[in-house]
């Protein structure tokens, strides 16, 4: 009897939890994503919030089961309108994300379209240019990781560039396609709020802006990568950028961001990375990466992260080459 009354009580206890959850989730995707005003979403939200508690206290009363029927009728008409919601390629979007880059290859010669090279003076003072560029991929030879800290040293921007010989970069950034107007919201963006958008740019642009123009704490870190596996990842992010200009996806704060879309293309391209937290709270990626042989190991982390801030160096015309002066450099795997 003892052991029924604890069963009973710790299958309560799940429900409640799972009640909960549920709950807490379509309240907030009824406040972001209900296409109302904000007292209609208000209300909405609400109501869901007030069923749920409802249902909640319910389960200790005689109308346990009526209340959970119509909680999960509910949550499942929720997820039916959820599911309507897919992303836009078309809206009015900001400046800097409104074009999704896309390449073709042949042979060795790689063409990208809408690679992206902005001359910023301010956040809404730039000159705006989109190019189109070919690669020689026999001649790629580097990848480098910048950081860019918008947020304290928890969380940062992952940008990943590519360096031809003769001394072209190439940066790829994953961001929000936020509209115009608007900005990121990490919670907002759990909820469909944006789609997604790999930008491919000169590092000038994509980097400069962070470190010059935003004031982010922008660091670089060059990586023990050999050539052919920098290629398998350039390329992994050309069948991605194609992919998303033809089916647009969502941008989600932890499930499709800016490092996740790094793992899952590496994953991808055959590194066996295992999952790691440090890949969702991403301020830590260099350790990450320095524990995985990815750094200069000759040094300790804590030294590479004493030299790693571009700091005056990227306010210089010669952007991507005085950036990387004095910058510690593994010797490349072949």
């Amino acid at each position: 009897m003892a052991l029924r009354s604890v069963g009973l009580i710790v299958s309560a206890i799940v429900l409640v939890l799972a009640i909960a959850l549920t709950a807490a989730w379509a309240t907030l995707a009824l406040w972001y994503r209900l296409p109302a005003p904000e007292i209609g979403r208000g209300l909405a939200a609400g109501l869901f919030a007030l069923l749920g508690i409802a249902t909640a206290i319910a389960l200790f009363s005689p109308w346990r089961l009526h209340a959970l029927a119509l909680f999960v009728l509910a949550f499942a008409a929720v997820l039916v309108w959820w599911n309507t919601i897919v992303p836009s390629s078309h809206a009015e979007f900001a400046p800097d994300v409104a074009r999704q880059v896309t390449g073709t290859r042949d042979g060795d010669m790689l063409t990208l379209t809408n690679i992206r090279d902005f001359e910023w003076r301010s956040n809404t003072d730039f000159t705006e240019r989109w190019t189109t560029r070919s690669y020689d991929l026999s001649k790629l030879k580097t990848l480098d990781l910048f950081m860019s800290y918008w947020a304290g040293p928890e969380m940062a921007h992952v940008i990943m560039s590519f360096g031809f010989e003769g001394g072209d970069q190439l940066a790829w950034s994953v961001e929000v396609r936020r509209r115009n107007g608007g900005h990121f919201s990490p919670i907002a963006d759990l909820f469909k709020a944006n789609p997604l958008v790999i930008v491919a740019a000169d590092e000038r642009d994509v980097v400069g802006v962070r470190s010059n123009v935003r004031g982010e704490d922008v660091q670089l870190y060059r990586l023990n990568v050999s050539p052919t596996a920098a290629r398998a990842l350039l390329l992994g992010y050309v069948t991605d950028a194609n992919t998303l200009a033809e089916t647009p996806r969502f941008y989600n704060s932890i499930t499709t961001n800016c490092t996740t879309v790094i793992f899952k293309m590496m994953r991808a391209v055959g590194d066996v990375a295992p999952f790691d937290w440090r890949l969702i709270v991403n301020g830590y990626l260099p350790e990450y990466a320095y524990d995985r042989g990815a750094l200069d190991t000759s040094l300790t982390i804590q030294e590479l992260r004493s030299r790693a801030n571009i700091g005056e160096r990227a306010l210089t015309a010669d952007f991507s080459r005085l950036i990387r002066d004095g910058m510690p450099s593994p010797v490349p795997m072949q």
